[in-house]
């Protein structure tokens, strides 16, 4: 998963691991996009021995907010509560022509994090 650009594809800082945004086949429609990302999110955590389930915050990037239903759809599939703060953002391009990009920031402590209801 060699960077397109001049980024580390994941660093740490005490506790917490950044994942890079991550991108995927343009081809592919939102749901297969959503499914590759969040697969290959779980490949980078799994270097550092953490599973989602460290996952902490999400940044969701897309270049259509209609497709927001399936993504969301897709995303839940891979993440059970407490879920990771997430903000998700319209943008006009994105790098390839992808649909959608996610980047994430995880905690090698998360299991023992509460999550904030609404």
């Amino acid at each position: 998963m060699k960077p397109i650009g001049p980024y580390s594809v994941s660093r740490t800082a005490g506790e917490l691991v950044f994942v890079s945004g991550q991108i995927s086949d343009p081809t592919l429609d939102i749901k297969g996009q959503t499914t590759d990302i969040l697969t290959r999110v779980t490949t980078i955590l799994s270097e550092y021995g953490l599973t989602l389930n460290n996952v902490v915050k999400t940044t969701v990037f897309m270049t259509d907010l209609k497709d927001f239903d399936m993504m969301n759809k897709t995303y839940a599939a891979f993440f059970k509560e407490p879920y990771p703060a997430r903000s998700t953002l319209q943008v006009s391009a994105l790098p390839k022509g992808v649909q959608i990009e996610i980047e994430v920031v995880a905690s090698k402590s998360a299991a023992k994090a509460m999550a904030r209801p609404c």
